[in-house]
C-alpha cells in the first residue's frame, strides 16, 4: 500500500469514526427533546394532534363502508390497540392535565381515543379529509382553526384524527400514533414538536 491509497484509507476510516460517534449521540438527544415536549404539555394550553394508531393492512376502507358500523371500517390492529394505551400510559404517568378529548368519528380514531383516555367526543371536523363527502376540506380547516383559538389554558386539548387532516392542520404528516404537539400564540399555532409512540 503506497502513502497516497494509505492517506486515503486512514481519512476515510477517521471519517467512519466520526459518523458513529454522532449517531450513537443521536438517540440521547432524540430523547431529550421528547421530554422536554412532554414537559411542556405539564402546563397545559396546547393542541396535541394524534394521527390513530396502526391499522390492519390497506390503505382507506373498503366500498360502501358506514360510520356506524365498524365492521366495514379498517380498524386498529393488536400492535395498534396495545400503542394506544401506551399513549395513555404515557399521559397518566406523567399527570398531564387534559381538558378534551375529541375525534373523528372513524373507528379506528374512536378506539385510540377510548383506549388511550377512557372518552372521546366525535368531531365531524376530524372526520377523514381523504374520505369524506359530508363537510369539505376548507370547511374543517375553518372550524378547525374556531376550535384551537377558543380552547382553555389550563388543559391539554387531544385531537385523533388521521394524516390527511394533521397535514391541512400542521403541515405535518405524521406516522401511525404520533403526536404532533401545537401551542396557540397571538391566533397563531406554533409547532412545539412531535412526540412518537412511548416506549415504556
Amino acid at each position: 500500500m503506497n502513502m497516497r491509497t494509505l492517506g486515503i484509507f486512514l481519512y476515510r476510516y477517521r471519517l467512519l469514526q466520526l459518523a458513529m460517534l454522532f449517531f450513537a449521540g443521536v438517540p440521547h438527544v432524540f430523547a431529550a427533546d421528547q421530554e422536554a415536549i412532554w414537559k411542556s404539555l405539564q402546563s397545559g394550553g396546547h393542541v396535541v394532534l394524534i394521527r390513530h394508531a396502526i391499522t390492519e393492512s390497506g390503505v382507506g376502507d373498503p366500498p360502501g363502508f358506514r360510520l356506524e358500523d365498524c365492521s366495514t371500517q379498517r380498524n386498529l390492529s393488536a400492535q395498534g390497540r396495545a400503542d394506544a394505551k401506551r399513549i395513555g400510559d404515557a399521559f397518566s404517568k406523567r399527570g398531564i392535565p387534559i381538558a378534551a378529548v375529541l375525534s373523528s368519528r372513524w373507528c379506528r380514531c374512536l378506539d385510540t381515543a377510548k383506549i388511550a383516555f377512557g372518552r372521546a367526543t366525535p368531531s365531524p371536523m376530524l372526520n377523514s379529509i381523504f374520505n369524506d363527502r359530508e363537510k369539505p376540506k376548507e370547511e374543517k380547516i375553518r372550524e378547525f382553526r374556531e376550535a384551537v383559538a377558543t380552547m382553555p389554558a389550563d388543559g391539554n386539548v387531544i385531537m385523533v384524527t388521521h394524516q390527511y387532516n394533521i397535514q391541512a392542520f400542521a403541515d405535518v404528516s405524521p406516522t401511525s400514533g404520533e403526536m404532533v404537539v401545537l401551542k396557540p400564540e397571538s391566533g397563531k399555532l406554533r409547532l412545539v414538536g412531535r412526540l412518537t409512540v412511548p416506549d415504556l
